[in-house]
C-alpha cells in the first residue's frame, strides 16, 4: 500500500502526499510518546526530521497534538471491513502472490456498501483505497454476483459488524469475495498485473509518466 504511494504515484499526487502526511504525523506521535522514557533516542530521531522548521528539541515544543480532522466517523468501520474482506481473500489463495488476483467483493445494498464505495468510487478499480487494503491488481465492488459467475466458483461468505455512534448504529451485514486469476500483463514499473503488455507499462503508469515529462 505505501510503496505503491510512494513510488508509483507522480510527485505531487494527492495520494502521495497524503501518505507522506499520515506518516510524518505518526512518526510525530510516536517520538513524542517515547520521549519521557527514551529522551537522548527522541530527541536525536526528532532534529534529523528534515522537514521541521523548529530546532527547540522534542521537549520544548509540547506533548501530542493530534487534530480532530483524523477523526471521521465511519472510516475507521469502512477500514475494518475491508480489512476483514481481505483476509477473506488471501485465506482463499493459500499464500499464492496476491497480485495475480483480481478481487470481486459482493455486498448487499445498505451500510456496509456505502462504506465500501467510500473507499472505491468506480465499480472496478485497480487504484483505488479499496483496492490497496485488498492488495489485488484489481478490484470489483458489486451489489449482486455476476451472471456470468460459474457454479463451481470458490466464493468465501463472511460477515461484519458495523458498530457505529458509540454503539447507537449497529448493523450486521454479510459479503462474498470471489478470487479469479487476471488475465493481464505484469506491469514493468508498479508491478501489478494490470497492463496489456508485459514490456509496456499500465494505463495508470503511462500517465504518471507522461506527467512526469511535463513537468518538466
Amino acid at each position: 500500500l505505501l510503496s505503491c504511494r510512494l513510488y508509483c504515484e507522480e510527485a505531487k499526487d494527492p495520494k502521495r502526499r497524503s501518505c507522506q502526511t499520515v506518516l510524518a504525523e505518526a512518526l510525530d506521535i510516536v517520538i513524542r510518546s517515547f520521549a519521557p522514557i527514551l529522551p537522548h533516542l527522541a530527541e536525536e530521531v526528532f532534529q534529523y526530521i528534515p522537514y521541521k522548521k523548529d530546532s527547540e528539541g522534542v521537549f520544548r515544543t509540547g506533548w501530542i497534538n493530534a487534530s480532530s480532522a483524523w477523526k471521521k466517523p465511519g472510516i475507521e468501520e469502512a477500514i475494518e471491513g475491508a480489512c476483514a474482506m481481505r483476509d477473506s481473500f488471501l485465506g482463499s489463495i493459500s499464500g499464492k502472490n496476491a497480485l495475480e488476483y483480481e478481487v470481486i467483493i459482493v455486498i448487499e445494498p445498505g451500510l456496509l456498501f456505502e462504506l465500501m464505495e467510500a473507499l472505491q468510487a468506480e465499480e472496478t478499480s485497480s487504484a483505488s483505497q479499496l483496492n490497496e487494503i485488498m492488495m489485488a491488481s484489481q478490484t470489483t465492488l458489486l451489489s449482486e454476483l455476476p451472471k456470468e459467475t460459474p457454479s463451481d466458483a470458490n466464493i468465501i461468505k463472511g460477515t461484519f459488524l458495523i458498530n457505529l455512534e458509540g454503539g447507537d448504529i449497529c448493523e450486521q451485514s454479510s459479503y462474498k469475495v470471489i478470487a479469479r486469476p487476471i488475465a493481464k500483463a505484469k506491469c514493468p514499473r508498479c508491478r501489478r498485473y494490470t497492463a496489456e503488455s508485459s514490456s509496456t507499462p499500465c494505463p495508470r503508469c503511462l500517465q504518471v509518466l507522461a506527467a512526469g515529462k511535463g513537468s518538466t
